[in-house]
């Protein structure tokens, strides 16, 4: 990053004199605020992740979408990617390019996975995206992308993805296509197989292992083969970009189809194993789409503080201490100083079950200064005795989603912090909160 670095004596004198306050209600002030931020950061950054503390919070998804309509308006950014299956952003996006249904309420179902299509926020956030490539006069089309893995709690049947590529492959040699597609769809079965919410705990549950599975997993590598091979001919007879979209594709089927037979493994580091293969996906997808916007502009990122992070996750699983490498770490390696990320913070929220942080807490000295929110950079040298004594605030028990409060290792995994003074809670999405 290029920085004038400041070197200050304590972490309360860097705050103050680093801290850009600013308000979600007065967008003068919020633009002026994000101008420096995007001022600081290298010029080569072409992917900014910016993180939610925790999912369902009001004022982190209203201040990511003022983000994106100032990176759009100011900074080249031509498209947004959330934490939302990858096969089903296709839907929204043609949305908000004018294309497919007339409503929202036809998309916000099947175009996002999570049940973030419900949250008021996304509504906004899409409709903006659709109003603005309207405008004629805005020659650059706005895209709109989603880049989790098709899993979760409910892991999907790969029988979507690999359709998509024998679709595409029939389209240019129906023969080869359709032989394909005799050998693959015997080896599907039932979606519900594939799909039984028990099998993320219970690995006697997947049927990732069985013999239909493990045949459809070497049948998926053959089709890869195949379309590596044939890529000259492919592409000739149909372009580049579906061509690389088909094989991309195939690739999240093969890594899906992986994820099935890690379901299917009884391991004491099953969930670790799980979350790792779910975040390379997320990589994968992420990297894809940077070549699909190559050329157009610039992508923001927008998924939870510890999908984006750029250091080692560490989560508890009930009795089980869960570690593994989050996308933003596969991002750094992937694209180096081309990707910044703004990891957020929230100093309290009663709705969510998070009191006032305790003092001498990062969240405490953050949001002690002018806000309601600031952008603080966290490239300045501090003594390390300031880090490594800094204490932990307390977590949420009625928001499951509130897992990882800033730390000392913060200061590496984020670029700038986003510090609010609380957030409301989105009731429209799937519940993550209590009773």
């Amino acid at each position: 990053m290029t920085h004038a670095a400041g070197v200050y004596a304590t972490l309360d004198e860097w705050i103050a004199h680093e801290a850009i306050p600013c308000s979600l209600d007065s967008r003068l002030d919020f633009n002026a605020a994000v101008d420096t931020m995007i001022g600081t950061l290298d010029d080569s950054v072409t992917l900014l992740g910016f993180g939610e503390a925790l999912h369902g919070g009001k004022e982190l998804l209203l201040l990511r979408n003022q983000l994106f309509q100032r990176l759009v308006e100011a900074h080249g950014y031509s498209a947004i990617a959330i934490e939302s299956s990858f096969p089903q952003g296709p839907i929204v996006n043609d949305y908000v390019l004018g294309h497919g249904p007339a409503s929202y309420e036809a998309v916000q179902d099947a175009g996002f996975s999570h049940g973030f299509g419900k949250f008021e926020a996304n509504r906004e956030l899409v409709e903006w995206m659709r109003h603005y490539n309207a405008d004629p006069a805005h020659q650059r089309k706005l895209h709109f992308y989603g880049f989790d893995s098709p899993t979760d709690m409910i892991t999907d049947s790969p029988r979507q993805t690999l359709h998509f590529v024998l679709d595409y492959l029939s389209s240019v040699d129906e023969v080869l296509g359709q032989e394909y597609r005799h050998r693959i769809d015997p080896l599907l079965g039932q979606d519900a197989a594939w799909e039984n919410p028990a099998a993320t705990f219970d690995p006697t549950q997947s049927i990732g292992r069985s013999q239909e599975a493990t045949t459809l997993r070497i049948e998926t590598e053959e089709l890869i083969s195949e379309l590596h091979v044939r890529r000259p001919e492919l592409v000739a007879k149909s372009d580049g970009r579906r061509y690389r979209e088909a094989v991309h594709y195939a690739v999240i089927a093969r890594q899906l189809l992986n994820y099935h037979a890690a379901l299917a493994q009884p391991s004491e580091k099953r969930q670790a194993i799980l979350l790792g293969i779910r975040a390379a996906m997320m990589a994968e997808n992420l990297a894809y789409i940077a070549s699909r916007e190559q050329g157009r502009g610039n992508i923001l990122i927008f998924a939870h503080n510890s999908h984006l992070k750029r250091g080692k996750v560490q989560w508890q699983w009930g009795n089980e201490t869960v570690i593994w490498w989050p996308v933003g770490s596969h991002l750094h390696e992937l694209f180096g100083r081309r990707y910044a990320v703004i990891g957020s913070a929230v100093g309290s929220s009663p709705v969510h079950g998070i009191g006032q942080p305790e003092a001498g807490t990062l969240e405490a000295r953050l949001t002690s200064v002018p806000g309601p929110v600031r952008f603080i950079p966290t490239h300045q040298a501090l003594p390390v005795e300031n880090l490594a004594s800094l204490p932990l605030r307390s977590g949420s028990k009625k928001n499951r989603s509130y897992t990882e409060p800033l730390n000392a290792q913060s200061f590496t995994d984020f670029d700038w912090f986003a510090a609010l003074d609380t957030t409301a809670y989105s009731p429209e999405g799937w519940p993550y909160l209590k009773d």
